[in-house]
């Protein structure tokens, strides 16, 4: 498909936003109270087969916490809806998916799922119809048909999950055990008796080890930079701060989003007080190569595995938006303000200093009047 080339589609809406997580859904929200109808003008879509965005995906021990927290969807206060009253002997994902549905129903958001998003063009002036100077987003459906749904206005918030960052590290592909990422994670039974190495600095891996302790033979962590723990047990405000502020810095500038961990901390709870004490978190720095039966450390020790778990963190998953060109010599897209500076009539939510679950909430309903001042100005 060139930018030129007629582009049939099967319907158009003045807005159509990709992913039904956090973002997605918090946008939806403020778009709906602003006047759009969802299923008709406004179209929101979702690859996930139910509610919960990336949630519905994790592992089934995990539970909500200080470390593992999402903050309350816009609009779920006045339903009596507070994820801090959640039951935390749950799974999260069970807990997060409901909710998730409750609010969905609620504000009747009309969800479409599963669809997956295969891509997101421009459209030619030569195109028939209002969306003749809009965007194009191709979609396939469970049954396997590709339909387009023509829009005046995207919005991405297709998340992370899709998308998990592994490393190259010398020795990968030899190595003879498992190896797996953390969407690949299911269970602690899974590694009983065996040796597992845990790779990464974020809640993800120190879970995974937590889980693994006295059902793993042996475990033994590496970072790839020092620990930072947070002693208040809560996120630190001005750590967080700076680490938003270096997310929108990148986003500006098209670079990779770095971590935000890296620039806040782990909140240091009783239960990973008791980890650090008992010498289970430990953190070793970053291995230099792996080998048949294990990994080699830079001082040359040799660690037995027979899996290794790369808990290594995600990027952006925006694949789909390849015909637009966007992706920086730096390996970022420029973002400001959740808006694409190369393409105005994109917008990313949950995307850099959004990317946290309270980042995503506080944009949802700025980039929502941003649309409709976007869609004011198409039709003036």
């Amino acid at each position: 498909m060139t930018d030129d080339a007629p582009t049939p589609a099967d319907q158009h809406a003045r807005v159509v936003v990709i992913g039904a997580g956090q973002a997605g859904l918090s946008v939806g929200y403020h778009l709906r109270r602003l006047g759009l109808t969802p299923g008709e003008d406004l179209v929101i879509l979702d690859r996930a087969a139910s509610t919960g965005g990336a949630w519905q995906f994790r592992w089934e021990a995990l539970r909500l916490g200080a470390a593992h927290r999402v903050h309350d969807l816009p609009g779920m206060n006045a339903m009596g809806l507070r994820f801090d009253d959640a039951d935390r002997s749950r799974p999260a994902r069970d807990v997060v998916g409901e909710y998730y549905r409750r609010f969905e129903q609620h504000y009747d958001l009309r969800v479409r799922r599963p669809v997956a998003v295969s891509s997101v063009s421009r459209i030619g002036s030569g195109d028939a119809g209002r969306g003749s100077s809009g965007l194009c987003v191709v979609v396939r459906a469970a049954d396997g048909g590709e339909r387009r749904i023509t829009a005046d206005v995207v919005v991405n918030a297709s998340g992370t999950w899709g998308t998990p960052f592994l490393p190259w590290y010398p020795g990968r592909d030899v190595f003879r055990g498992r190896q797996l990422d953390t969407t690949e994670y299911r269970s602690a039974a899974d590694f009983a008796g065996q040796d597992v190495v845990v790779v990464g600095g974020g809640t993800s891996a120190i879970g995974f080890l937590l889980e693994l302790d006295g059902v793993a033979a042996r475990t033994r962590w590496f970072t790839r930079r020092p620990m930072v723990w947070s002693e208040t047990s809560a996120l630190d405000v001005e750590a967080a701060v700076s680490a938003v502020d270096e997310q929108d810095r990148a986003a500006r500038a098209g670079e990779a989003l770095p971590s935000i961990v890296s620039g806040t901390g782990v909140p240091v709870t009783r239960r990973i007080r008791s980890g650090i004490d008992r010498g289970v978190l430990r953190e070793s720095p970053m291995f230099s190569r792996l080998d048949e039966t294990g990994v080699v450390t830079a001082d040359g020790e040799h660690v037995h595995a027979d899996a290794v778990l790369w808990a290594t963190g995600f990027r952006a998953d925006l694949r789909h938006l390849a015909p637009l060109h966007l992706r920086t010599a730096a390996g970022g897209v420029v973002v400001e303000d959740g808006r694409s500076v190369d393409e105005p009539r994109l917008f990313l939510a949950g995307y850099g200093p959004q990317a946290s679950t309270i980042g995503a909430n506080r944009a949802g309903r700025r980039i929502a009047r941003q649309v409709v001042d976007a869609l004011a100005a198409a039709d003036a």
